[in-house]
């Protein structure tokens, strides 16, 4: 399970030290895609073949579900970790994401978000937590 809050930079070729507790969950290949939000999302080879059986089970005649998978999917590139613990991030996903320099890594249950730090900030003002958790004990979560 991921969890916790990081903040690093991306160097001038794209590259982004994972930290080492992600690593340790991520293992040596995994893939990294386009998120919701407007940031990157990474999974482990073995939660991403999870997704991948799940979206094979989906309608491919609902246009809702191939534009989805158009988007989730075409987006997505296998990615390793090297010798210095970093990872190059596509061009393509940087751009998507707004990444340039720095970034915050979040680990969010079974997959890591990469966002643009600036646009972590104004994501993370959590002004309606207490409305988004009487929403959440609505769907039967609770703490």
């Amino acid at each position: 399970m991921f969890r916790g809050e990081y903040n690093h930079t991306v160097d001038t070729k794209g590259r982004l030290i994972v930290p080492s507790k992600f690593r340790e969950l991520l293992g040596d290949e995994f893939v990294v895609t386009k998120g919701l939000d407007g940031c990157l999302f990474v999974y482990s080879t073995e939660e991403w073949e999870i997704i991948e059986a799940k979206f094979r089970e989906v309608s491919q005649f609902s246009q809702k579900a191939r534009k989805f998978a158009r988007f989730f999917f075409a987006g997505a590139t296998n990615c390793e970790i090297d010798k210095q613990g970093r990872v190059l991030l596509p061009a393509v996903l940087r751009e998507f994401a707004g990444i340039e320099k720095e970034v915050v890594l979040a680990g969010v249950l079974n997959h890591i978000e990469i966002w643009n730090r600036e646009k972590w900030q104004e994501t993370s003002e959590y002004d309606d937590v207490e409305e988004i958790a009487e929403d959440m004990a609505s769907l039967g979560l609770t703490i």
